[in-house]
């Protein structure tokens, strides 16, 4: 490990450890990740790789083997003060063997938290699970996404609570014609998607802290 990366990770547990001593119960870390589409640049970028110089792993496999080393370093030095470690991923990370830009391996990564959050609000998915225009479908998009998210975890010996992160906003950008406008009937069509699956818990993401009133938690 470089310098300068240990300087990072250690900067952001001693924020995590600080704050599980002001009696916080649960760290979450979030983007523990490389940037989106960093493996087109990785072989023009000047950077140092560290103790991952001499791996014989590939590039993919190095970026992966990075993200996991934080995500068990933090959980390792956060044990002391018996607090949960949480990690946000991106959902499409549990739909492949590992995300090969951004190091991202959904079971590697499960091994090492106690709450993994995928973030699979449907409007951020393409015809990932044969669903032409995702937005559209809020219990078809989520109901498809826990059924292999329970396989993955399924296949673990220790596998953390899911806690998905689901969506709360409307996403115009996406055009007319390719999104619903989210409400009380769209959240909690995803919700029930995840108690029927067996997941039962969630977060709920809005960029401007405006969520839906009168929604049913239990549906």
């Amino acid at each position: 490990m470089n310098p300068f990366m240990k300087e990072v990770w250690d900067y952001n547990v001693e924020i995590a450890i600080e704050a599980a001593k002001m009696g916080f119960q649960e760290i979450q870390f979030d983007y523990v990740r490389f940037p989106e589409g960093f493996e087109k640049r990785h072989d023009v970028l000047k950077y140092s790789l560290g103790d991952y110089e001499n791996s014989e792993l590939d590039p993919v496999q190095r970026r992966v083997e990075a993200v996991t080393d934080f995500v068990a370093y933090a959980k390792k030095q956060l044990e002391p003060y018996g607090v949960d470690v949480s990690v946000d991923i991106f959902g499409y990370s549990a739909t492949l063997p590992e995300a090969p830009g951004i190091g991202q391996n959904f079971s590697k990564i499960s091994e090492n938290v106690d709450v993994i959050s995928s973030m699979i609000y449907p409007s951020h998915w393409t015809s990932y699970f044969g669903i032409a225009k995702p937005d559209l479908a809020p219990y078809e998009l989520v109901d498809a996404y826990a059924k292999v998210e329970n396989t993955k975890l399924g296949e673990l010996e220790s596998p953390p609570i899911s806690r998905p992160w689901l969506q709360d906003f409307t996403a115009s950008w996406l055009g007319n014609g390719n999104y619903l406008k989210y409400g009380k009937k769209e959240v909690e069509a995803q919700i029930k998607a995840l108690q029927d699956n067996g997941i039962h818990e969630f977060l709920l993401w809005n960029a401007g802290n405006t969520y839906t009133e009168n929604v049913d938690y239990t549906p």
